[in-house]
């Protein structure tokens, strides 16, 4: 049983295997865009992700650190130069798999297309801004912004207390007579 094994061998011996996950990462840095299967896609993704967010901080160790996986000069200056400049925003997610739905002819290998997100320009919108994505809720502000919405079109007729935002009251379900009544008035 594989149980908790999260490396795929790829039918190759570890030096083998690092050499070809090196080759790759160094073409998918030059090129912006290689086809390989989906498998070593896969394997290609959790290898150059940590290199790239390296990238990041252009430091002497963390190029010389990502040399030592590359081992390629041209690679490397590319890599620092015009990818991290463009990455540099992103925080994390560096790569894109594309299934190309096709198997390869000699072995029925399903193939794909793996690429840097930042440099595709098909699925970038034109004129379109980034909004800054948060985990957190935005609770109090948009309550306190829908009071002061629904206190300039009518809507709320008593003032809530500083620093205490609630929903706006409405008027149009109740019968008519009785639009401010609470229970105890009538």
């Amino acid at each position: 049983m594989r149980h908790g094994k999260k490396v795929n061998h790829l039918s190759r011996k570890s030096a083998h295997r690092h050499a070809l996950l090196s080759n790759m990462a160094s073409s998918l840095i030059q090129n912006k865009r290689i086809t390989t299967t989906v498998a070593k896609a896969k394997a290609l993704k959790r290898y150059v992700e940590p290199l790239l967010t390296k990238a990041k901080d252009d430091t002497t160790h963390s190029r010389r650190t990502v040399f030592a996986y590359l081992q390629n000069k041209e690679s490397i200056k590319t890599l620092f130069g015009e990818v991290a400049g463009r990455i540099a925003n992103r925080p994390g997610g560096y790569t894109r798999i594309i299934k190309l739905g096709d198997a390869r002819l000699g072995d029925a290998a399903d193939m794909c297309m793996m690429e840097l997100v930042d440099f595709n320009d098909v699925y970038k919108k034109e004129g379109a801004e980034k909004k800054t994505r948060t985990r957190r809720s935005r609770g109090k502000k948009a309550a306190e912004g829908a009071v002061e919405e629904a206190k300039v079109e009518g809507e709320v007729k008593e003032d809530l207390p500083a620093g205490k935002a609630g929903k706006p009251k409405k008027t149009a379900n109740l019968p008519a007579g009785k639009e401010g009544k609470t229970k105890k008035e009538e």
